[in-house]
C-alpha cells in the first residue's frame, strides 16, 4: 500500500505541499554547507539562467546540476519553504502537470549526488519518493505557510526568534531577506501588512504566524507531514 501522500493528483496551476525526510529519519542536512547547497539548487532551478551567473565567485560551492533545466522557473513558483535537519517542506505552485515531478527529480537527485560524495556514502538518502498533496482553499494556503514557518520551533526556537532561522522563507516574508525566487506576494495579499507588531488584530502576516491562537496542524489535518 502506498504511503500517505505518495500518490499525487497532478493539476495545472495547482498548489502543493511537498515534503520528504531522510531514510530511517536520518539527517539530510549536517552542516551549514549542506543547507546552502540545497537552497542554491532551488534558486538555480527557479531563476532565469542569465540571473544565475555569479560574477564574484565563479568557484562557489555546489554540485553539478542533475539534468539542468533552464525552463523550470517558468513552470514552478516556490511559495514558502523550511529545511529541517532530517526533512524539508516546500509549498509550490505548478503551471503544468509535470512541473513538480521535473523539479523534484532534478533537485533531489542533484542533492543526493552531492551528499553521497561529500560524506563518502552510497545508496538512497531520502525516504522513498517525495510526498505531495494538493492544497485547495485559501484558508489551507495560509495555514500551510504558517505551519511551514513554525517548524523550527521543534528545534527549541521561540516564536519571536523564528525570523532569524536561516533555512526558511519566513525572513523573506517579513522583508528581512531579498529572495526573488520565493513568490510570497499572493499570501501577503491576504494581510494588511507583512510585519507590524503594533497591530493586535491579526492584520499582519507576522501576527498570524506568531500569535494566532489555533493550531495549524489540526486545521490542516492531512496536509501536514505524516
Amino acid at each position: 500500500m502506498p504511503s500517505k501522500n505518495s500518490v499525487k493528483l497532478y493539476v495545472e496551476n495547482g498548489y502543493y505541499h511537498v515534503y520528504n525526510r531522510g531514510i530511517d529519519k536520518r539527517e539530510i542536512f549536517i552542516d551549514k554547507t549542506d543547507y546552502s547547497v540545497f537552497l542554491n539548487l532551488l534558486k538555480r532551478y527557479l531563476t532565469p539562467p542569465e540571473q544565475n551567473i555569479d560574477k564574484n565567485n565563479k568557484n562557489k560551492v555546489g554540485p553539478r546540476i542533475y539534468r539542468y533545466r533552464t525552463d523550470l522557473y517558468k513552470k514552478i513558483q516556490l511559495i514558502s519553504y523550511c529545511l529541517m535537519p532530517n526533512h524539508f517542506h516546500l509549498m509550490i505552485k505548478q503551471a503544468t502537470k509535470e512541473a513538480m515531478t521535473d523539479i523534484m527529480r532534478a533537485l533531489t537527485n542533484s542533492y543526493v549526488v552531492y551528499f553521497n560524495k561529500k560524506y563518502k556514502r552510497s545508496g538512497p538518502l531520502f525516504s522513498g519518493k517525495y510526498k505531495a498533496i494538493l492544497i485547495e482553499g485559501e484558508s489551507y494556503l495560509l495555514h500551510l505557510t504558517r505551519y511551514i514557518h513554525l517548524n523550527p520551533m521543534a528545534l527549541g526556537i521561540t516564536r519571536s526568534d523564528l525570523v532569524n532561522y536561516p533555512y526558511s522563507s519566513y525572513a523573506s516574508y517579513l522583508g528581512k531577506k531579498n529572495m526573488k525566487w520565493v513568490k510570497f506576494a499572493e499570501i501577503l495579499s491576504f494581510f494588511r501588512s507583512a510585519s507590524n507588531r503594533d497591530l493586535a488584530d491579526m492584520s499582519s502576516y507576522e501576527s498570524f504566524v506568531e500569535d494566532y491562537p489555533e493550531d495549524s496542524v489540526k486545521i490542516l489535518s492531512e496536509l501536514a507531514i505524516d
